[in-house]
């Protein structure tokens, strides 16, 4: 009789060390499940701040080219008005020259 109890004692010792053995690779499997969970949730998250910073970098290089747009047709245009003015308080001498011109080219 006391061997079939240790017999059986050994058999549920057996039971218990192979539940012991399903029950850590159960674990390690929902574990590495979750991790990977994780890891998928970490990228999407990730890729939503990478989006989230490329579109403020996008906005403030448009600001940033729009500002100096402005300035460079600002610019431009003040040019364009003092060579207007330049050209225009000139176009009395030019007149003045080309009819002298004219007058000599008569009388040669």
């Amino acid at each position: 009789m006391a061997k079939e109890k240790i017999l059986s004692e050994i058999k549920e010792a057996e039971d218990n060390a192979r539940k012991m053995v399903d029950d850590g690779k159960k674990n390690k499997n929902d574990r590495i499940a979750s991790a990977r969970a994780e890891a998928r949730e970490i990228i999407k998250q990730a890729e939503v701040d990478a989006q989230k910073s490329a579109q403020s970098a996008m906005g403030s290089a448009e600001e940033s080219i729009a500002s100096d747009k402005a300035k460079i047709v600002e610019n431009g245009e003040s040019e364009a008005k003092v060579i207007a003015s330049s050209a225009s308080s000139k176009v009395d001498e030019a007149v003045n020259l080309i009819v002298n011109e004219f007058e000599r080219a008569i009388h040669a």
